[in-house]
Parts: C-alpha cells; structure tokens; sequence
C-alpha cells in the first residue's frame, strides 16, 4: 500500500504547532482494535481526549526473534492525509496486522511476542532538494516520473527508517527510489526535474504486548472499559491456546 500525500502548506498537513504528542493511550486503543478482532468483540470506545482529533498516521507491529534481541517487521501501514484519530487507529492497526501484502495476517498466538508502534505524523513541507533534511529528525515522501515509462511514482520512509538502518541521506533517497518501484539507476532520478521531496516528522510511542497488558491490569479495576478489555484478552487467550 503506498498512501496518498498530502500537498504541502495543504489543511490536510499539520503544522508544527498543531503538533499532536503520540502517548501510551494511542498505542492502547490501537492494541484493543487487534484484541477485539481476535475476541470477536467491539474495541472500547477511544478516550475522550482524542476522539476528535484528526492527524495522519501509521502503526505498525514487529515481531520479536526466538532469541529476543531484535524485532523484524511484521505490518506497518498508515495514511499520509488526516484522518479522525479514533477511528483511524483502529482501522490502521487491523489493516497494519492482518491486510499488509508483504506478510501473512497476524495471528493471535503471536500477540505475546509483537510490539505496536503508533506514529501521529505533522510539519509537512517541501524540501527545497533530495538532501534538504536530516536523518532522524524528518521523514520523506517522494514523488516523479518515471524515466523510462512517464509513469508517476510516490513512496514514503518514516522518520525512523533511516536511522535504523544506519543509512546517509544519499542512501535513503536511493532506497525510497526502489521502494516507489523504479529498477533502474538512482541517479537518473536524483537528478530529476520531476522529482519533489516533501519531508514531515512525527511523535511515536510504542508498547510491547506485556507492557500493554500490563498498563491495562493498572488501569482500574471497576472500570467498564477495563471490564471489556480483560473479556477481550481472555477470549484471545483461550482461542489460542
């Protein structure tokens, strides 16, 4: 899935004080979404706080290795256009989970061993070139013809991707250029007149499945809320066991 970018300077686009700071909460209502699934039950209703919010998004799963000491990509999918954050949540974290084509669905004996990853993304705006942003601080979305066909083509990395990788600039763009399908040399389209690079950055927080459930027996206990969501982890538990 390759979302659609926001124009910059666009209502669609968040401006940085408009900044919206991602916390436990978001990746919570995300988690519940995925364990409502499971559990054949409705996600509780979205805190308050949030509810009306609008803001781009992505959320994504990784999965932990047998050994534990690295997380591969299990599912990330999001929007680059604002959409209510409630609802957005719970549609991208079972779209992230089980309708990525790049991975088998995510199956609920797999819980235990995912961490969820919500990314509320803000301060989009045109770059003035391919290297008019910083690695760490800025994601990318890139947009250009194809040179061989005409055809147009559009990717995005997050702000993280490039640092986890350990890529520069140059490389990034590179690898974005192949992610947006096109085979032949970077070069051709690094130097492109066609090529336009659009950078924002985002607030993420993320939570393994322990620290979520963990965060939920805290929570407390008379709660209908709470109620809900332990019927919901119980169900899953007994339908993977």
């Amino acid at each position: 899935m390759t979302p659609a970018s926001p124009a910059p300077g666009s209502k669609q686009a968040l401006e940085p004080s408009q900044q919206l700071v991602c916390s436990s909460v978001h990746v919570q209502t995300a988690w519940e979404a995925l364990l409502g699934h499971f559990a054949g039950a409705p996600a509780p209703r979205p805190p308050f706080d949030f509810a009306e919010a609008h803001c781009p998004l992505f959320v994504s799963f990784h999965k932990a290795s047998r050994s534990g000491g690295t997380w591969r990509l299990r599912g990330c999918i999001g929007t680059l256009e604002a959409r209510p954050l409630a609802g957005a949540l719970h549609d991208y974290a079972l779209t992230s989970a089980l309708r990525d084509r790049r991975f088998p669905p995510v199956e609920a004996r797999e819980l235990p061993l995912l961490r969820c990853t919500v990314s509320l993304l803000s301060a989009f705006e045109a770059a003035t070139g391919w290297e008019d942003w910083e690695v760490g601080t800025h994601g990318l979305i890139i947009e250009f013809l194809d040179p061989h066909t005409g055809a147009r083509r559009t990717a995005t990395f997050l702000p993280e991707v490039a640092a986890h990788e350990g890529w520069d600039r140059q490389q990034t763009l590179d690898h974005l250029i192949r992610k947006a399908g096109y085979s032949g040399p970077a070069v051709a389209v690094r130097g492109s007149a066609s090529l336009r690079v659009t950078r924002y950055q985002s607030s993420t927080c993320a939570l393994t499945y322990e620290e979520f459930t963990k965060l939920a027996a805290e929570a407390e206990a008379g709660s209908p809320r709470t109620r809900r969501l332990r019927k919901q982890q119980t169900l899953v538990a007994v339908q993977s066991s």
